[in-house]
């Protein structure tokens, strides 16, 4: 039986600059992982299967975290439905492909909460699975995401390899997306009312009646949570993959959730915004309640640390150290 991950084992983070891959990089380089295969688009394009068949045959990873996807929240995906199916759909099927003919020995597939159906009974249940209708809204990527669980679980029953996917609650922290066409709605309501702050506008709007129900996880704790599956033993590790009747599927959540209401509340006080907050009901609101039952993970030992209000004060200080870089002379010269 092997133990954990060796500290010189190779492993490739994919999509390392993300919201998720650059907290996974920073728990890797913090638990003592120094061979970190990194790669950004330019460098790698995972879309293109020649070029990853051969990053994979000249690296051999042997652990490897999928966190590399097309991402964006309501207005992005109601905009852009082909390329949220199309790249993401290519991505997996390309590093899944490529781990298996080069024998990575463990992979994290990380997906998303909106797997489930729009009318899903809460919380959401990993057997409940393909049991209802998809939120519209979402529907390609969500599709993308469905497919990648059953790719990894197809390859573990038909190959014996060791792929686990991950679905994670909604995600917020560090190296997010802040441009408001793409963005999820914590960093979109960062920006909209830091910006309303600085500019002393009377009012922020948000979209929807503010009454839908949400559940948020810090992406360090997300990154926690994979690094403390990654180094179960052979035999746990196994249990978890190598199974017939169901998915090898996790979920990933924090077990607290709140209204869009409370979330811009919170993120007004955390900014030091005194406006008005007005809710567009004309907007669509997305799925009634995201609430996860992660009670298959916290049984296995694992718990979140971060807070939500510590969660939302980290993630502005980080977005306004973004901003300062950017304004910086080197920045602007660039």
């Amino acid at each position: 039986m092997s133990a954990a991950m060796d500290r010189n084992a190779r492993i490739y983070v994919a999509g390392h600059n993300g919201l998720v891959g650059s907290a996974l990089v920073r728990a890797l380089i913090d638990d003592g992982y120094s061979n970190l295969l990194l790669r950004n688009k330019r460098e790698l394009d995972l879309r293109e299967q020649s070029a990853v068949r051969e990053f994979f045959a000249k690296e051999k990873p042997e652990y490897v975290f999928l966190a590399a996807a097309k991402v964006g929240g309501i207005l992005a995906n109601n905009d852009f439905p082909a390329e949220f199916i199309a790249d993401n759909l290519a991505i997996q099927t390309n590093v899944l492909t490529a781990a298996h003919a080069n024998g990575v020995r463990r992979l994290l597939f990380l997906g998303s909460s909106c797997i489930y159906p729009k009318l899903c009974a809460q919380p959401m249940k990993e057997e409940y699975l393909l049991t209802g209708e998809l939120e519209f809204t979402n529907r390609p990527y969500a599709v993308a995401k469905i497919a990648g669980v059953e790719m990894c679980w197809a390859f573990n029953r038909q190959y014996g390899t060791q792929f686990l996917a991950i679905m994670p609650t909604n995600l917020f922290g560090p190296a997010d997306n802040y441009d408001l066409h793409g963005s999820h709605v914590i960093p979109a309501l960062i920006r909209r009312i830091d910006d309303a702050k600085n500019a002393n506008l009377p009012e922020v709007v948000v979209w929807g009646t503010g009454k839908v129900l949400r559940e948020f996880l810090y992406s360090d704790d997300m990154a926690s949570a994979c690094l403390f599956l990654m180094n179960f033993d052979d035999v746990r590790f196994g249990g978890l993959t190598h199974t017939m009747d169901r998915p090898p599927l996790l979920n990933v959540g924090s077990g607290e959730e709140m209204t869009i209401e409370e979330l811009a509340r919170t993120i007004c006080n955390v900014v030091g915004y005194t406006g008005r907050l007005t809710f567009d009901s004309s907007k669509p609101d997305g799925t009634p309640r995201k609430l996860l039952d992660s009670t298959r993970l916290l049984r296995l030992g694992w718990r979140p640390r971060v807070t939500f209000h510590e969660g939302i004060r980290l993630t502005y200080e980080a977005y306004l150290k973004s901003l300062k870089k950017q304004m910086s002379p080197a920045a602007q010269a660039g």
